[in-house]
């Protein structure tokens, strides 16, 4: 195995991390064709996408900690390669229970983002990681609104199998991508005498890991808060057509964006804990002024999904920063922290969507959404306060 003399092509990186979202969500136009074709329930074949992501939180758990023992490299082509060989077996399925165990073994992939992320920590210091962590959020956003659009696109042409004999094709090339490009990046130390497990408890241990970590989960909350809700809320209240429907979801996807842009646009010159601070007041602040709007008598829904915008705009300044910082605690254990970050998220993301759901069943009100949507933002603003703290009172700070 080749030694890293550089870092990797940031192409790559960019790649791979886009591949965990392209996988979750390109066949989301097919699920439907999917489950006439295998004579399926299409409740049965929707574990495809809410299966997938349950996987993804626990393989997190594994992979982070797992490339801090035995490196990035092994760990991602492992994953590339599983994920090709189950990207066939999911185009061969002529079943249902066979089509969603390769689907199952798909959730792999998003060890690529994990390690994305690990990889930028190993390689590069100070606003550089916060820099390139926003671009690779940029590249996450990006995936989830083209995806879709290209698996309608292959279904309609060529059928559901199409889509995972593409994403056969984007593993393997990945993989001979990775192979040549991406060397290891983590450095043994003569002085490291501490047991894996033993170095894993000092960063549980740690509160400022967990503010971080949290910050992060609580700020990506308020996203899955609004997936959940919006469709309704559109709907019910607005009267807004299916067709609409996908510009609202799409422009909190763009302020996200903007805002990852913007992260990276301060990360020379701000401290990051200033920016990613900055980022949770103005999420809040968007969704305190939807309120106002709202008591204020009937809103239009521009201006109503217009402040739910901020929540996007607040969590692209506020997450490169807040994993950049869980993943600075212990820079040595920066796989064990971007995996363990990246589960919470995605725990944490379905349990208040499945709230939000049931909430908004019960009362479809617009005032409902704001509230579900500034409660974790403002949980995240806290978290972040606290992370800022405790950060300063570090001996190395």
């Amino acid at each position: 195995m080749r030694k890293a003399t550089s870092p990797p092509a940031l192409a790559t990186l960019y790649l791979l991390a886009a591949m965990s979202p392209l996988t979750l969500n390109m066949i989301v136009p097919s699920l439907a064709n999917i489950a006439l074709d295998l004579r399926a329930d299409y409740a049965v074949i929707s574990l495809a996408l809410g299966g997938f992501l349950a996987v993804t939180a626990l393989v997190q758990l594994g992979v982070g900690p797992l490339s801090d023992r035995i490196g990035r490299r092994p760990v991602l082509l492992v994953a590339l390669a599983v994920h090709t060989v189950a990207s066939l077996g999911c185009a061969m399925a002529q079943s249902a229970e066979v089509f969603l165990a390769f689907r199952t073994l798909q959730a792999g992939s998003i060890a690529c983002y994990v390690m994305s992320m690990a990889i930028v920590r190993d390689t590069q210091q100070g606003a550089h990681v916060v820099t390139l962590l926003g671009r690779i959020a940029m590249t996450m956003a990006l995936a989830p609104m083209l995806g879709p659009l290209l698996g309608s696109i292959l279904d309609a042409a060529f059928g559901w199998r199409a889509i995972f004999l593409l994403y056969a094709a984007i593993g393997a090339s990945l993989l001979c991508i990775a192979w040549f490009d991406l060397g290891e990046t983590v450095r043994t130390h003569a002085d490291d005498v501490d047991a894996e497990e033993h170095r894993l408890g000092k960063l549980l241990n740690q509160p400022l890991f967990w503010c971080y970590a949290l910050s992060t989960a609580f700020s990506v909350g308020a996203f899955y808060v609004f997936l959940a809700g919006s469709a309704l809320i559109a709907a019910s209240v607005f009267g807004i057509t299916t067709a609409t429907l996908g510009l609202i979801v799409g422009s909190i996807t763009a302020g996200f964006m903007f805002g990852s842009f913007l992260a990276t646009r301060l990360a020379s010159r701000h401290k990051s804990a200033v920016v990613m601070l900055a980022g949770r007041i103005v999420a809040c602040a968007g969704m305190l002024v939807g309120l106002v709007l709202v008591a204020s008598g009937p809103v239009t829904p521009l201006l109503y999904f217009g402040c739910t915008i901020f929540v996007g705009v607040g969590n692209g300044l506020t997450t490169p920063n807040s994993n950049a910082g869980a993943m600075s605690v212990r820079p040595r254990l920066a796989g064990s922290a971007a995996g363990i970050t990246g589960a919470l998220t995605v725990a944490g993301g379905a349990v208040m969507a499945t709230v939000t759901g049931f909430v908004l069943e019960a009362s479809p009100s617009p005032q409902a959404l704001l509230i579900l949507m500034l409660a974790p933002s403002f949980a995240g603003l806290l978290t972040a306060a606290a992370a800022i703290r405790l950060d300063r009172k570090r001996p190395d700070a």
